[in-house]
């Protein structure tokens, strides 16, 4: 088996010294710099903390920055219960491990045991977070491409689930103005987390309900999107994926 990449040693008590290699090419469910959340079994509060992937050891073992809480690490003494959630390839990834050794120095690190069982659900299908939020569409009637909305009419609405990769909006205007493949841009706020400028989106189905007109947008990532949160600028994709991985009950993945 091939080893490449970060190389450092674990020491488990004084006496036992471990090399762990980091592997570089990933697996079918792991690759090194993966964001992920880390929730303690038995937790009061259930809480979640972030971390990365450092690499790993196929069937042995996976490494991962050891997260702080109020400068502290988390307490996870060897035979800690944990589960760890991420999103890769489009999908929510989650599955249950144990601490199987923990250190500080040269770098806060944990070494956890590789799952035997993995849990994978479609983000675009079960990673939908229910909303109730304004929101404002402009029409591009050029296409994609076009760059006029700016002086397009501003479509006032409300949204009622997000994803990663779209969202439902209701309106108070007719069911004629909107059909199947319609380009718009969208402005609204992730909630905790920023506001989104110039998002397009395409119109994948129109509803007419009791409330209003339905429309489910698919989002289309164009590098033209911004998110502003108290003056940062930082990726609308990942972003959602955050905001969506947070809200999504760790039960279903």
């Amino acid at each position: 088996m091939s080893r490449a990449g970060l190389r450092s040693t674990a020491r488990a008590g004084s006496s036992m010294t471990h090399d762990l290699t980091v592997h570089r090419h990933p697996a079918a469910f792991l690759e090194v710099g993966l964001s992920l959340q880390l929730s303690l079994a038995g937790e009061e509060g259930g809480g979640q903390y972030g971390s990365t992937v450092l690499g790993w050891k196929h069937r042995n073992w996976i490494i991962c920055e050891w997260p702080f809480h109020f400068g502290q690490p988390i307490p996870c003494a060897v035979g800690t219960t944990c589960l760890l959630r991420y999103i890769y390839a489009g999908r929510i990834i989650g599955y249950r491990t144990e601490v199987l050794h923990s250190q500080l120095q040269p770098f806060p690190m944990l070494l956890l045991a590789f799952p035997s069982n993995i849990e994978a659900v479609p983000l675009r299908k079960h990673g939908r977070v229910s909303a109730h939020e304004p929101v404002v569409l402009l029409e591009v009637a050029g296409g994609i491409d076009d760059r006029r909305s700016v002086h397009q009419p501003r479509i006032g609405g409300l949204l009622t689930d997000l994803s990663a990769s779209g969202c439902a909006v209701r309106l108070q205007r007719p069911i004629q103005d909107f059909f199947p493949g319609m380009v718009l841009r969208a402005e609204f706020e992730i909630v905790g987390t920023g506001h989104v400028n110039n998002l397009t989106a395409l119109v994948r189905n129109v509803s007419l309900q009791a409330d209003g007109t339905h429309l489910g947008l698919e989002f289309r990532f164009d590098g033209r999107e911004t998110i502003e949160y108290r003056g940062w600028g930082g990726s609308v994709k990942k972003a959602l994926e955050s905001f969506v991985l947070q809200k999504h009950p760790a039960e279903s993945a």
